[in-house]
């Protein structure tokens, strides 16, 4: 089975990084959750390797650091884009288009929901709120919000993002 963390020349390094965290966090399963926010923030996705080693380093079954990850939306198992595209699929912004936001998205991206870019620049993902219904409907990039999109906006948002 390949290696995608080492396959990138840091993962050693990472690893390295990672065991320190888990070393300084209280011991049993309350830590497991900060514990997969840092191996995600290190190595920006939780391939089956790293879930390995969290599960080892804290003793607990592989199967359970594997519910948890695949649980929780936060985390992911797979390699996200330098740029997340977010789009809201809340009343307010699914009565107001967010589909066709959302088929603009997947034309534009060339993926479908979930995915990831090619080029790893994009990651198109859902959230079912995010409170800017006056601004409906909406996706954020990043952390930046736009309202009021349209399927012919999409391309100019996008274009913002290198």
């Amino acid at each position: 089975m390949s290696n995608p963390t080492t396959e990138a020349g840091c993962g050693n390094a990472l690893f390295a990084e990672l065991g320190e965290f888990i070393e300084g966090q209280s011991k049993g399963r309350d830590a497991l959750i900060p514990i997969l926010h840092k191996a995600q923030d290190l190595f920006g996705f939780l391939p089956v390797d790293v879930q390995e080693f969290v599960a080892a380093k804290m003793g607990l079954p592989v199967g359970e650091v594997y519910g948890v990850v695949t649980f929780y939306h936060y985390f992911t198992m797979q390699p996200r884009g330098r740029h997340t595209v977010n789009v809201c699929l809340g009343t307010a912004c699914y009565v107001r288009g967010a589909q066709k936001v959302v088929e603009a998205l997947t034309e534009e991206l060339g993926v479908k929901m979930g995915e990831t870019t090619p080029d790893r620049r994009f990651s198109l993902t859902t959230q079912r709120c995010f409170g800017a219904c006056g601004l409906a409907p909406v996706i954020m990039v990043n952390d930046d919000v736009h309202g009021r999109v349209t399927p012919k906006k999409v391309a100019a948002i996008l274009a913002r993002y290198e």
